[in-house]
């Protein structure tokens, strides 16, 4: 069923509010190029949107922090790579790094 614009503007707030909160992080070229291709073979792709989350997926495809609503994107967990992330409120200068 496609998602109402009341759904598809409640979507893309909680997308953006986890992205924001990890710091907006991207994946690399690799997975977005993989991630675009699943959407541009997708059934559920309707032009420039998912026709189950209502999100426009060249823009969505780009963030770490979202998932395909069919589950068809590998699983990528913020943080790996080495990523700095902020683990409630704590700052760089908080932990004790050797150089």
């Amino acid at each position: 069923m496609k998602p109402t614009l009341k759904e598809m503007l409640k979507n893309f707030k909680d997308e953006v509010i986890e992205y924001a909160k990890q710091g907006a992080p991207h994946v690399s070229e690799h997975q977005y190029k993989k991630r675009l291709e699943t959407c541009n073979s997708c059934e559920h792709l309707e032009g420039l949107r998912c026709g189950l989350c209502g999100c426009v997926v060249k823009e969505k495809s780009k963030w770490e922090t979202a998932n395909c609503p069919d589950s068809r994107w590998d699983k990528i967990v913020v943080g790996e790579r080495g990523k700095k992330i902020n683990l409630h409120g704590r700052k760089d200068n908080d932990t004790n790094t050797s150089k």
